[in-house]
């Protein structure tokens, strides 16, 4: 396996920059960047042109991840060719709306569906879906054995407009997949957060799938604006400093957060990115710089624990959640160097930062995820 990649921060790519990629005639060919740098004019002819035989997705985000590190307003291009017998294939889908998430997933997941199957890419729009009833659409066709890692599009925070890239182009509404597949390839996954729980455990006592109506009875957003304080006048963009922890009826923690992204205020709700259960427990979290540090180092371990890669050999996929990044500010280039540290400088780093992320919480158990750092490993034997 052999990576390549370009990171470009203003200007549209070259043609040069491209033929770069291109020489090494990749398979799979990953494209992240902000929503300006994706709707730069050309842009996907650029790449389509460049890379007329790879599977070519990617999606905006709020922040760019690259072996440079972290970068804004820009578009990163990893190309990677596998040497051996490995197989992908691309399935895009349309979302109009939340309700139409799960059949958007279980589409992908029939396109996708085959023996062989060993693993999925999972990229999808940022704002106006339920990424839990994506995910779920998705493994009722292809089954929970199959991991899936990737992550929600982001739009620099702005929670207006997110893309998408597939083979048929950039769009708002899209969700695009690649299944990978063959007996060389090597995977392996680590996610964790970081944060730590403040306030009383309090019981949903109405939702809808994504959105919390009540907690204890009361409107969950009188609630949290309470909580939150002079922080409440700027949401749904401060939601992303004070996620929800999800417990058990037994109050246990479960390793799961969700994020707010956005509300109504008619109604007294917040739409999370995902979904929560009647009469469950949520309590908020808030984090510090040194303790989502220590999470993305936790997470780059999980991931190494689990693979046999020499340095130079693979690509890690990073995703984190916007919400770490506005947590450590400037500083939030010390999570990706602590990752970098753990697998090996010569790993290629590519990801983005977002606004859910998927990967499995344990084999077989596939979830979205917010405000976690997650590395997807991908190599071969």
């Amino acid at each position: 396996m052999e990576c390549r990649q370009i990171v470009q921060e203003s200007a549209p790519l070259s043609e040069g920059q491209l033929l770069v990629l291109a020489e090494l005639e990749p398979q799979l060919v990953l494209v992240f960047g902000s929503v300006r740098a994706l709707r730069l004019p050309g842009r996907f002819a650029g790449l389509k042109a460049a890379f007329p035989g790879a599977a070519l997705v990617g999606c905006s985000t709020a922040g760019e991840i690259s072996d440079q590190g972290r970068s804004e307003q820009s578009c990163v291009v990893t190309a990677v060719r596998f040497h051996g017998e490995i197989t992908l294939q691309v399935a895009e889908a349309v979302v109009p709306s939340m309700d139409a998430c799960r059949a958007a997933g279980a589409a992908l997941g029939a396109a996708l569906k085959r023996p062989g199957l060993r693993a999925i890419l999972l990229f999808g729009k940022g704002v106006g879906v339920n990424g839990s009833a994506l995910l779920a659409g998705l493994v009722s066709e292809v089954g929970a054995q199959v991991p899936i890692s990737g992550g929600l599009a982001g739009d620099d925070g702005a929670f207006l407009e997110t893309l998408t890239l597939g083979p048929s182009g950039i769009t708002p509404d899209g969700v695009v997949a690649v299944g990978l597949g063959g007996e060389g390839l090597i995977l392996s996954h680590g996610s964790r957060g970081g944060w730590a729980p403040f306030g009383p455990a309090r019981k949903v006592t109405r939702c809808q799938e994504n959105i919390l109506y009540e907690l204890d009875g009361e409107p969950a957003l009188n609630i949290y604006k309470r909580y939150l304080g002079e922080h409440a006048k700027d949401l749904p963009h401060s939601g992303l400093l004070f996620p929800f922890e999800i417990l058990d009826p037994e109050r246990g923690r479960l390793g799961l957060i969700r994020t707010i992204l956005g509300v109504d205020e008619a109604e007294g709700s917040l739409i999370l990115a995902g979904e929560i259960a009647s009469g469950g427990y949520l309590r908020l979290m808030h984090a510090s710089k040194d303790g989502l540090v220590d999470g993305a180092e936790v997470a780059a371990r999980l991931a190494g624990s689990l693979q046999s890669l020499e340095a130079g050999q693979g690509l890690a996929l990073l995703v984190s959640c916007v919400g770490r990044q506005l947590v450590m500010g400037d500083a939030v280039e010390e999570e990706l160097e602590v990752v970098s540290e753990v697998l090996g400088k010569g790993m290629t780093l590519a990801g983005f930062y977002s606004y859910g992320e998927f990967a499995p919480l344990a084999p077989g158990d596939c979830r979205l995820h917010n405000q976690t750092m997650t590395v997807t490993c991908l190599g071969e034997r």
